[in-house]
Formats: structure tokens, C-alpha cells, sequence
């Protein structure tokens, strides 16, 4: 095995368990002595030595500032039953939480280094588990991966990999970035319903965003379906419009679904008719949504602000802070009187000081008066791993508005 080199005192991190070994600790790295003439290949499993020689666990290499990602803590190499024992750990958690049962069958199976597992997301719908690779390391064992999920989760009979544009690399990647790893399509994708919490969703795995359906809002929605009787909703970004359909079992008067997205549109629309029939009172509209909200103020008592992420990287904090308080304020000048506004964040790189900066400076820019009703954050099927702060990444405020 490759063997990691350290700097002094670069092991401080790690023996507080911290996940990520940096390029800037690396001080060398020894080949395999039985390959000495091989090259080392992103995403190889190594092993980390500090500067006094303590071995200070194993992970995947990669290319890039995160050079090492640990799978395994004070060990020299991986147990052959690695892949079995912590997605069965993961599992066992999300039997604990409650989350499988006849009212619900999806959830997160795998939260990346919540999980102790860097660099993997597996998202199970029904029958169906949805795997992303979001390291190198991860994608070349996508399939030991698949046959552990397999072997795990009675539940599981398909293993779909989805990782086109979720694989940071620097260098060339072999083998499939999309494709079922176990089992087979038996339709084209378009009539698969999944569960949540009593309510059926459109999940598509094939064409939609991240793993087809937004699990971390699960908790966030069920909030919002005990604030929508007698309301007049509006879901801006909206995508599959699962606060949409919360908010109509909860008793709202009308619900506005708007999305720049004309499939999101699509998508909205299926799943409400789907719970509520075809007389629901709902309406779907693909346009852009400060042009929506501009000729649609004083109009709604209950509006959501779920935009996609605005900041991607540290670099782009600015201009989404900027973006952040730009759309609240827009939130907090349109809503009714005694409106609630629930609004959210997903960008990892804004911490939840940052954004409630934001939103406090979009409301002094308005000038109405604004309780903080809720602070929200992701669901437990998220977990964020104690040694890893970075992995809250959703952060949300309940607001009433006078």
C-alpha cells in the first residue's frame, strides 16, 4: 500500500478526527514496495503516517487541496468487511429514526462524512437506492458499495449510480459515470412514485436534479404543512413542489407553485394531482422569480424561499450574501401583513451566521417589523459529523412578518 507522509504536527487534525488530510500537510509519499514502479492513481486507498511514523488511518487519495480522505482511524489498512459494517451502521440509524415504514420509504441512506463515509451520498426511494460519488476514491468502489447496500437493505432490489456531475478529478476516469450497478430499468423512469410521509412523489433519478428529489427538506416541509390552513401559499423554486404539497394537505386556501423550470412545472403538477386530484387548488407558473414576486406583492400570507445554492465555493460568498439579501428582502416586502416567511440556504459555504446576517440586513433594508419563529436545519437521515462542522450545510429561518 502507498503510504502518506505527514509534516510535524499535520497529525493534530486527524487525531481530533477530522476527515480531511490537505495537499500542504503531505510531507512525502512512498510508493507500494511491491509496485515500484507504479504510479499512484487518484482515488487508491492510502495509508496515512504521521512525522514520528504512528499510523493515523487509511483513505482515498485524490488530486487537489482534500489530498486524503479517511475511511478508517488508527488503522493500516481497510477490514475486508468495511463496506458491509458502515452502511450497516448507517442503516441501523435510519431504522432507529423511524424513517422506513409504510408512510415513508425514502430517506437517506449515506450522508458523506456524517456517515464516516467522505466523498458518498446513497439516497434509497422504495426500492430503488441512487448512488453519488463525490470523490474519486468513492467512484472506484462503486460497486463493492452497490453489493453492500444490496446485501444490507431488504428493502433494495435496484442500485442506480448517478455521478456525471458530481466527480471532482484531475486526472482521467474509467468506467461508467451513470447506470444501474444492480438491477435493471423496468420502465422509463417517468412513473415511479416514492413515499413521504404519507404522500406520493415523482421521483426521476434519470433526468431530475441531485438524486431526483430534495430528502432534507422532509422535516422543514412537515413545519410548514401545520402553518398552511386557511393560507395563501406561494413556493418560490418550487422544483418537484414538495412544500406545495405539504401546504395542501395542511388546508391552504390556494397554493402558487413557481419555477423558472418548465419540467419542474411538469413535475409540480403530477404530484399534487397525484394526492389531491385534478381540482386542487393550485397553480403551477414556469417564470423567473423576482419577476413573479414584483407583480404579485401583498398577495400571499405564507411564502417559501428555497433557492438552489447560491455560492458553489469560498470564492463566490460575496455575490450570494448579496444574492441572499437581495431575494429576502423581496420575501419580506411581499408578503402579507402577519405573513410567515420560511426561507433557506444550502449553500455550504455560507454558515447559518452568515445567512441570518442576510436576512436580518434584507429586513432592515424593507424596514417591517420580523420575529424569528424557527431556526431549521437538515434532518437526522443528514447527520453531521461532530469532527466535521463543515457538513452543515442547510440552514433556514421561520419568519413572521408584521
Amino acid at each position: 500500500m502507498t503510504t502518506v507522509y505527514l509534516k510535524p504536527h499535520k497529525e493534530d487534525s486527524l487525531l481530533r478526527f477530522h476527515p480531511w488530510v490537505f495537499s500542504g500537510a503531505i510531507r512525502s509519499i512512498q510508493l507500494d514496495a511491491d509496485y515500484p514502479y507504479a504510479q499512484l492513481q487518484e482515488g487508491e486507498v492510502v495509508q496515512v503516517v504521521d512525522s514520528k511514523g504512528n499510523i493515523q488511518g487509511v483513505g482515498h487519495y485524490q488530486i487537489g487541496s482534500i489530498a486524503v480522505r479517511i475511511l478508517a482511524f488508527g488503522v493500516g489498512e481497510l477490514p475486508a468487511d468495511f463496506w458491509q459494517e458502515r452502511i450497516g451502521a448507517a442503516y441501523e440509524v435510519r431504522q432507529t429514526l423511524g424513517l422506513i415504514s409504510t408512510t415513508n420509504n425514502s430517506y437517506r441512506l449515506v450522508h458523506g462524512e456524517g456517515d464516516f463515509l467522505p466523498g458518498l451520498i446513497v439516497d434509497v426511494y422504495a426500492d430503488t437506492a441512487v448512488v453519488q460519488a463525490h470523490s474519486i476514491g468513492m467512484h472506484c468502489s462503486r460497486k463493492e458499495i452497490a453489493e453492500a447496500i444490496a446485501e444490507i437493505v431488504p428493502q433494495v432490489s435496484k442500485v442506480y449510480y448517478k455521478s456525471d456531475d458530481t466527480l471532482p478529478h484531475k486526472a482521467p476516469i474509467t468506467g461508467e459515470r451513470v447506470g444501474y450497478l444492480i438491477g435493471e430499468a423496468t420502465d422509463t423512469n417517468e412513473d415511479f412514485w416514492a413515499k413521504e410521509n404519507g404522500l406520493d412523489f415523482r421521483i426521476d433519478w434519470l433526468r431530475g436534479q441531485k438524486t431526483g428529489f430534495f430528502i432534507d427538506q422532509r422535516d422543514n416541509r412537515s413545519l410548514l404543512e401545520h402553518y398552511a390552513h386557511g393560507k395563501e401559499v406561494l413556493n418560490m423554486f418550487c422544483y418537484t413542489g414538495g412544500f406545495s404539497v405539504y401546504a395542501l394537505r395542511g388546508g391552504a386556501k390556494l397554493v402558487h407553485s413557481v419555477d423558472v423550470s418548465q419540467k419542474a412545472i411538469e413535475l409540480v403538477r403530477s404530484n399534487v394531482e397525484r394526492n389531491f386530484g385534478a381540482d386542487a387548488p393550485h397553480e403551477a407558473f414556469a417564470e423567473e422569480a423576482f419577476e413573479f414576486m414584483a407583480k404579485n406583492e401583498n398577495k400571499y400570507d405564507l411564502i417559501i424561499l428555497d433557492p438552489p445554492a447560491f455560492a458553489k465555493h469560498r470564492d463566490a460568498i460575496k455575490n450570494a450574501l448579496r444574492g441572499y439579501q437581495r431575494l429576502n428582502a423581496k420575501g419580506i416586502q411581499s408578503i402579507r401583513p402577519g405573513g410567515i416567511l420560511f426561507t433557506f440556504s444550502c449553500s455550504q459555504a455560507i454558515d447559518k451566521e452568515m445567512f441570518r446576517l442576510a436576512v436580518f440586513s434584507a429586513a432592515a433594508q424593507v424596514g417591517r417589523k420580523v420575529r424569528i419563529l424557527h431556526q431549521l436545519h437538515q434532518p437526522a437521515d443528514h447527520p453531521i459529523n461532530i469532527y466535521h462542522p463543515e457538513g452543515e450545510y442547510l440552514k433556514g429561518l421561520v419568519l413572521q412578518v408584521e
